[in-house]
């Protein structure tokens, strides 16, 4: 579990990670080696899921790095992402993403971190996060560094 004392918020116990893939964990279907080193420290701590549609078929290799996945089927993907966070916990979940179907999953999660790389990201799901980045090693470092994530998202 991560613990963090957020001044303004109180206590965050984190025992979930969810993730997107495409756009937001990899770059054209291919984790890069820095990310995988971060998810693997990580997952000392919290359980690491991907959700995704696998739109570039490469979900299949995420297996291989201990990663929980989950490729969603057809339907409303927004609502698909969000419904999994509230069945993991929703105040024990961080989420990212960048795209459109993230939307739900950010605003579910007690913290929503957006990723604006360079695939972009969609309008409605930066305003739906609490922390804006251009990198996953950063969001991923705001969890590794606590002291950054506090400093973004204290009040007080």
């Amino acid at each position: 579990m991560l613990t963090f004392e957020i001044p303004g918020h109180g206590r965050l116990e984190i025992t979930e990670l969810v993730l997107d893939l495409n756009g937001t964990l990899a770059h054209d279907g291919v984790v890069p080696d820095a990310v995988v080193e971060r998810l693997r420290t990580l997952s000392r701590w919290v359980r690491i899921q991907v959700v995704t549609a696998d739109t570039l078929g490469t979900a299949a290799g995420l297996r291989g790095l201990g990663l929980q996945v989950q490729v969603l089927g057809p339907g409303d993907h927004v609502e698909a992402k969000a419904a999994f966070v509230r069945a993991l916990s929703t105040s024990h979940t961080i989420a990212i993403g960048n795209g459109s179907n993230d939307e739900g999953m950010l605003r579910e999660a007690a913290v929503g971190i957006a990723i604006v790389g360079q695939e972009g990201a969609s309008a409605r799901t930066v305003l739906a996060a609490d922390i804006v980045v251009t990198r996953i090693e950063d969001a991923l470092d705001l969890l590794l560094t606590p002291a950054r994530l506090i400093a973004t998202l204290r009040t007080r």
